[in-house]
């Protein structure tokens, strides 16, 4: 920062911003929990129908860097979800290697029954439209920012 002042010691947690991200993403989980729990759903895997909902048929590849998760945090998600009946895997049968993702029937129309759920937690956060698109800029700057050090 530009205009830093000279620190005399470590600012105190409260004064952090990876704290404040921190407390708000834990924030964020325990509003969505609720409105997550009649669809069957846990917050990271409402991040994977999401992208499914966006656009199907996705490999495990592709799935992982929309979302910024490994193979391994991925893979117990994705079986999570099948054994639900919300999506199916198989080979790629134009690339074996691959892993496609799907919706079933019942992944899909979950869709419909989650329509609400974005409004809910903009609700929630007390900001307007024009502040929360404002802060996820903010936000995905800072990341950006932070992805070119780490």
């Amino acid at each position: 920062m530009k205009d830093q002042k000279q620190l005399e010691g470590p600012l105190p947690v409260d004064q952090q911003i990876c704290f404040a991200i921190y407390g708000a993403a834990h924030a964020f989980n325990r509003a969505y929990k609720p409105l997550l729990e009649p669809l069957g759903l846990t917050y990271p895997q409402y991040l994977v129908m999401m992208a499914l909902w966006e656009q199907d048929q996705l490999t495990v590849k592709a799935l992982g860097e929309k979302l910024g998760l490994d193979s391994g945090t991925l893979s117990p998600l994705l079986k999570r979800l099948e054994a639900a009946g919300s999506i199916t895997r198989q080979r790629d049968p134009d690339d074996e290697r691959q892993v496609l993702i799907s919706l079933t029937e019942d992944g899909a129309a979950l869709k419909r029954q989650a329509l609400g759920i974005q409004m809910s937690i903009g609700a929630a956060t007390g900001c307007t439209w024009a502040d929360l698109k404002d802060l996820r800029d903010r936000v995905n700057a800072l990341k950006a920012q932070l992805d070119k050090v780490g």
